[in-house]
């Protein structure tokens, strides 16, 4: 969430910022709840004095051997005792108002975001490699995998409806080297920690990055329990330090992971309804950075290099472009977007976002390191997809087609498929 004293300092510089992303600040609720907390913080205050008073005038009392006067007095001291206790209650109602007024806001975009309304107003930072000229038609990745009998899109409806898919065969393997490709990328050459986690995370977990009251509908939930499926590895892996002060010294954190990711898809009705382009399950490699606030920035575009570094082994064309404010997801300061040419759609489609949180989610999770001081301030969060597996197959299948249906295995993952050069049609 976002630094309360933002709110307090300057409110209306805040809604103009998050304006440019389409969120409405609701000013005249937070100046309600604001005055009824200085109200309470007011008279806390004048009865903590109140009550010192009477404590300094009770000694006295006894000094002079007064014993009624220091029995009304402290009569009088322990009325005010009560209230005080009544406001620590209703000053508790009241922060906790305030606290889940302010998780609803989405994050500030920083200065370096494009303002826009739309993807429509993203902004291309960068391209490498050229699309490929095919001799033939290019097919898209569904044909492709039926013609190595590799994608089975019907199994996979009558096991658990629309948006899923089995893998077969060939296919299934080239699917495991991906992601074993890009583990052994990220640890060995990127410095990442590999970590394996539950598939499963409590709501406290998934408030932890996002916002759980407004995206729920996102999420596949166990029916009556506070357990959700993960829609990505972020979630688990970011709240590793949930509730934790980092020493200093342990700084930056960096970690991999390989998992299944669930999604409703509840905005996406008629989205990619065609093959593996928005499945409810699919896998994915997460990149996550937890770091010290004076290296994010440069640590963000590190980390993007890193999922660019697995496209350029692969030689899959792609793109880089910077999504602007109100195109952003709700946590995020900064996105680039990773978007890889597919031949089949004629055009490029996201197979990466690598976002910079700053103290967002570290508030949300009260996740903080100790200053050179000893000072306990938040930490800033980075993730990227480094890749999205299943993107990742479809761009290899369509990239790296031939005439005859056979697919041409990418020289850096032979090793991983016994060698196999090409994958051939059934």
């Amino acid at each position: 969430m976002i630094d309360i004293q933002l709110l307090r300092n300057d409110i209306d510089a805040v809604a103009r910022r998050l304006a440019t992303r389409g969120f409405v600040l609701d000013i005249s609720s937070f100046s309600v709840l604001e005055n009824k907390r200085k109200e309470i913080q007011i008279k806390t205050e004048q009865l903590q004095a109140q009550r010192n008073a009477l404590a300094k005038q009770v000694g006295q009392a006894k000094a002079k051997k007064d014993e009624t006067g220091a029995h009304l007095l402290v009569t009088q001291g322990s009325h005010v005792g009560k209230e005080l206790d009544g406001l620590e209650s209703e000053n508790k109602e009241m922060q906790a108002k305030l606290r889940e007024f302010v998780s609803l806001i989405p994050n500030i975009p920083h200065e370096s975001v494009p303002v826009g309304s739309s993807s429509e107003q993203n902004v291309e930072v960068r391209r490498w490699g050229e699309p490929k000229k095919f001799p033939f038609a290019p097919k898209d990745h569904v044909d492709l995998g039926a013609g190595l009998d590799g994608l089975d899109f019907d199994t996979g409806a009558k096991l658990a409806g629309a948006r899923f898919v089995v893998m077969k065969g060939q296919v299934a393997r080239l699917h495991r080297a991906l992601a074993q490709f890009m583990l052994d990328v990220h640890t060995t050459e990127h410095g990442y920690t590999e970590v394996y986690t539950p598939y499963i995370v409590s709501g406290a977990c998934a408030d932890g990055v996002t916002s759980l009251a407004k995206f729920s509908g996102d999420l596949f939930k166990l029916e009556g329990r506070d357990l959700y499926l993960i829609p990505t590895a972020e979630v688990p892996v970011t709240n590793f330090v949930r509730d934790e002060i980092v020493p200093l010294e342990k700084l930056p954190l960096k970690y991999v992971c390989h998992s299944p990711c669930f999604r409703s898809e509840a905005g996406s009705a008629g989205k990619d309804t065609r093959g593996m382009i928005r499945n409810h399950q699919f896998d994915k490699v997460e990149i996550v950075q937890i770091v010290h606030p004076s290296r994010s920035w440069a640590l963000h575009e590190e980390l993007t290099g890193h999922a660019e570094a697995i496209l350029r082994k692969l030689e899959l064309p792609y793109r880089m472009i910077t999504l602007c404010t109100g195109d952003m997801g709700f946590s995020s300061a900064k996105t680039y977007d990773l978007e890889v040419w597919l031949p089949g759609q004629n055009a490029y489609r996201e197979i990466s976002s690598c976002s910079n949180f700053e103290a967002f989610q570290a508030r949300r999770m009260q996740a903080r390191f100790r200053n050179v001081k000893g000072k306990p301030e938040p930490l800033h969060t980075l993730n990227g997809s480094g890749l999205a597996v299943g993107r990742t197959l479809i761009a290899i299948l369509e990239n790296y087609q031939n005439a005859d249906g056979s697919i041409t295995v990418p020289s850096a993952l032979r090793g991983y498929m016994g060698g196999t050069e090409k994958l051939a049609p059934a």
